[in-house]
Formats: C-alpha cells, structure tokens, sequence
C-alpha cells in the first residue's frame, strides 16, 4: 500500500457523469449504493443495527474505511463515467479518480 492509502480519505459521486453500471456496489457495497433513479450514490455510516444512509445530495461525501480503500480506489478506477472522486480528507487533493494527479 502506498502512503496514500494510509491517510484518511473521502469519497464523492458526480451523478450528472454516472452510467448507473453499478461497478461500484460490486466492489464496495459498504460504501456505494445504486437508487432507484439507477444512479450510484455514497452511503453513510451506519447506526448498530441500523441500515447505511444513501447520502443523495450533490457532493456528499462518506468517509473511506480503511480495509475499504483499495476497493473504493479500484471502484474509481474502473468507472465507466469517470464518476468517482476519492480524496484526502486532510487537503481535499484527488488520489483516484478523472482528477487525481
């Protein structure tokens, strides 16, 4: 792992770029979720007990799990819409995904 991966990162859909293909619930189900609208969404963290919160306004964004983050990176990565924006927290710089340097 890079030390990139060992910083707290976040994660973000742009769903004016989603295809809906739902790569993402593949790789990380914790994290993502397909709508109803067949849009991907990011979902919250959940309560004990409780269900994940699909986080639907435009730019929420969920914290990435550690044991989550290479899932997540190969999410973006992978994304046919190029969709998926995953950043430190710390700096907001792009790691993985269409910005990430």
């Amino acid at each position: 792992m890079s030390n990139e991966t060992a910083e707290a990162l976040e994660v973000w859909i742009d769903q004016d770029l989603c295809t809906g293909d739902g790569i993402c619930v593949q790789y990380a189900p914790e994290v993502f979720e397909l709508d109803i609208d067949g849009l991907a969404y990011v979902k919250g963290p959940a309560a004990e007990g409780e269900e994940a919160e699909l986080l639907q306004s435009p730019g929420a964004t969920v914290p990435v799990p550690l044991a989550l983050v290479r899932d997540v990176a190969d999410s973006a990565k992978d994304c046919p819409g190029d969709c998926i924006h995953v950043r430190r927290r710390a700096d907001h710089v792009e790691v993985y995904g269409p910005d990430a340097e």
